[in-house]
């Protein structure tokens, strides 16, 4: 080879994308921060169960409180996202929380938290990433190109269940020893890491697309509705999210209410269901190509199965195996769901298109919470497990029975019949029906 050194093996391997300085850069400082920030969800749900008296109903409407403003404010934010300098858009963003937890950690200190500013701090917490969530999503198709981006969001969701397997099991051991102070100090601190390495990136490097951005939310709303290939997937993840990936309430109730174990086996539970959901991500890292629609059916249906039997496990041990196994299908799911709607999204959309899948997603997170706080009053935490999984299963079913209906419709048009050749239209439906972008 002449003229330069040999590329690295990293860019043929599953890290490729690290290889990209800037995702670099954002890998590491997202790394730290994610971390805060599942220490700080643990610590959050601990806190809430000991002001209320381990109520479920509270912690349901805590997390409402957290995912509420994603229903409002999202598709806004992806507009943003298309329409600003995604870096600066999410150093503010970072900023603003780390202002929020640095509040929140001092009214722990001080012993004057009320339940109130638990509510008060979700909430703004909430608003905060309605815009950062889309905002950061499409800023990694910025940084890696097309080519590297399903690698890139894998790697993504990696450090993110990295992140979730490390923060929970620390922050059950400084719990124990500390309380929740230091958890959420620790929070707060977290985000000047991200601040610093967006400061380091270099913006020429950076590829922003030159179509820019095309109208406003109605217009990337109506980019979806024309896209049955994108409808499906973004349907199938509205049932399972709302249902069957409310872990975040779940995990602490089963954790203290059927297997009376402590904060440290709360931590425990979050861990291994993280670890499965880490597994996922490295081996979708591998993928390099839009993953197909049955791909993200079957995912959803294992969701589902997995979770009811999680739901059934006669003690902790089996429970710690099966949510490990729930973790690595969740996320398993999550990435298909993701990748099939962002590599079939043009870029001058991509931000308004991943703030409706981030408010199917995460939003519905607010109405999924209330509904499984009160199946768990009425029915107990396995009873939310269990049902939410069947949810589950049954909407892969019908995902799959609605695409095999399209499919046949599309077939059927684009048969000639005696009146003549199929009309000019019908290889652009037949484009949309694989998928392509326009």
């Amino acid at each position: 080879m002449s003229g330069g050194r040999p590329r690295r093996n990293i860019d043929r391997g599953i890290f490729r994308s690290l290889a990209v300085r800037n995702f670099r850069l954002f890998v590491t400082g997202q790394v730290l921060s994610v971390s805060g920030t599942w220490m700080m969800v643990v610590a959050q749900d601990w806190l809430v169960l000991s002001l209320t008296g381990d109520s479920g109903l509270a912690l349901g409407f805590v997390t409402a409180a957290q995912f509420g403003p994603l229903l409002l404010f999202t598709l806004h934010g992806g507009k943003l996202a298309d329409r600003y300098d995604k870096r600066r858009l999410l150093g503010l963003c970072n900023a603003a929380s780390a202002v929020g937890s640095l509040w929140l950690a001092v009214m722990v200190f001080t012993g004057a938290v009320r339940l109130w500013q638990v509510f008060a701090f979700a909430f703004f917490l909430g608003v905060v990433n309605s815009v950062e969530v889309p905002t950061r999503m499409s800023f990694v198709g910025e940084m890696v190109g097309p080519g590297l981006l399903p690698n890139a969001s894998a790697l993504s969701a990696a450090y993110f269940n990295l992140a979730r397997v490390v923060g929970p099991a620390l922050a059950g051991l400084v719990i124990s020893a500390f309380g929740v102070g230091p958890v959420m100090a620790f929070n707060a601190a977290s985000y000047t890491t991200v601040l610093v390495c967006l400061r380091l990136m270099r913006p020429a490097e950076l590829r922003i697309p030159v179509t820019g951005q095309r109208g406003g939310i109605r217009d990337g709303l109506r980019h979806v509705r024309d896209r049955p290939d994108l409808v499906t997937p973004l349907l199938l993840v509205l049932f399972v999210s709302v249902f069957a990936l409310n872990f975040q309430l779940t995990l602490p109730l089963l954790a203290k209410n059927v297997f009376h174990t402590d904060a440290r086996s709360f931590g425990l539970l979050t861990a291994a269901f993280s670890f499965g959901s880490l597994c996922a991500a490295l081996v979708t890292a591998s993928r390099t190509g839009r993953p197909s629609n049955r791909t993200v059916v079957v995912s959803a249906a294992v969701l589902g199965l997995l979770e009811i039997a999680a739901g059934g496990a006669p003690g902790f041990p089996a429970a710690v195996v099966l949510l490990a196994a729930t973790g690595c299908a969740s996320v398993y799911f999550g990435q298909a769901a993701n990748h099939r709607v962002q590599l079939g999204t043009e870029p001058g959309y991509r931000g308004r298109v991943l703030a409706l899948y981030t408010l199917i997603m995460q939003g519905s997170t607010t109405v999924g919470a209330v509904i499984t706080g009160w199946i768990i009053a009425s029915l107990g935490v396995r009873a939310s497990l269990c049902l939410g999984g069947l949810v589950a299963l049954l909407a892969a079913v019908s995902a799959s029975a609605r695409e095999r209906s399209r499919a046949a419709g599309v077939t059927e048009a684009a048969r000639p019949t005696e009146s003549g050749p199929p009309s000019p239209d019908l290889p652009c439906a037949s484009d949309r029906a694989s998928g392509r972008s326009s």
